[in-house]
């Protein structure tokens, strides 16, 4: 009967709540927020009032909900904050070769998340935010799991990093060469990439040369396209002169480099949060639909 009833004011499906983890949550906000007017359409129609008597305080409970202004706003505050969260994973969760952006992208989508939720609570981005902090500690900690020194090292190699323009958007950017964090892992990397003494002091000496633009990688047209050229189209073209900078990357060298584990205990409130991880599931979630037979 709701069902029935919901499918005369829309044509859009209802998503079923996948039994995942957290992407799922807000696929269904999202079509929640698509079907909004026909919601509030179905519940205000005679046919909502005359709901059988049995559930009658269940049908009140959602009116009451769908009708609620409030609640909505929360709504929307949930996806706007999760949007970078959301579409960072969308990004990299692609076939297509990414390892060279993920580190950027991780940066910008926590300032884009943390805009949102000072927006949302109206204070200026040097105040401190309870809410922002316990979500900031959620991202470390998946960043921390799910990151390796590769990430570091390809962010390193890709020139538009180094490039005047995309430094000057942000004052706070520094060139990968000139960032402790990132120096760190590249170094690790190096140290195993390249054992042999002399390999590596040759491979020291051809970032060196690409990081300062020196020699080769002071050529106009090497500089000019920085920011412009597909990283590794890049490096085809420029990069000749730097044999050991490849993204050759060996299994045999690189694998066992990830650290993971999805699993946390359900707690209340903050407490779940700080142990909540993010996923992604709606690939399978957009194939499962509410049916006639869904209660």
């Amino acid at each position: 009967m709701r069902l029935s009833m919901y499918n005369k004011f829309t044509q859009l499906k209802l998503l079923s709540v996948a039994d995942t983890r957290f992407a799922s949550i807000i696929v269904m906000l999202k079509r929640f927020k698509l079907v909004k007017r026909a919601l509030e359409s179905m519940v205000m129609s005679d046919e909502w009032a005359s709901y059988r008597e049995d559930v009658q305080d269940k049908a009140r409970f959602v009116r009451d909900k769908v009708l609620n202004e409030y609640w909505w706003d929360q709504v929307n505050y949930i996806l706007n904050f999760t949007a970078p969260i959301y579409d960072m994973i969308r990004a990299y969760d692609t076939d297509r070769s990414c390892l060279h952006l993920v580190y950027e992208m991780w940066d910008s989508m926590v300032e884009k998340v943390k805009i949102a939720i000072y927006k949302q609570e109206q204070k200026p981005l040097d105040n401190f935010s309870l809410f922002y902090d316990v979500v900031y500690e959620i991202l470390m900690a998946r960043w921390a799991k799910s990151s390796t020194p590769l990430h570091c090292l390809a962010h390193s190699l890709n020139p538009r990093y180094y490039r005047g323009e995309w430094l000057n958007e942000d004052l706070a950017r520094v060139a990968p060469h000139q960032d402790a964090e990132i120096s760190q892992e590249r170094i690790k990397c190096f140290k195993r990439l390249y054992p042999n003494v002399d390999d590596h002091d040759k491979i020291l000496n051809e970032f060196a040369i690409f990081s300062l633009k020196r020699g080769p990688f002071s050529d106009i047209g090497s500089l000019s396209r920085m920011g412009t050229m597909e990283a590794k189209t890049w490096w085809a073209n420029f990069g000749a002169q730097s044999p050991l900078s490849t993204d050759e990357y060996l299994d045999e060298k690189t694998k066992m480099w990830d650290v993971g584990g999805d699993e946390f205990s359900a707690m209340e409130d903050t407490g779940f949060l700080e142990l909540a991880e993010l996923s992604l599931d709606e690939p399978e979630l957009e194939t499962v639909f509410f049916s006639e037979n869904t209660n």
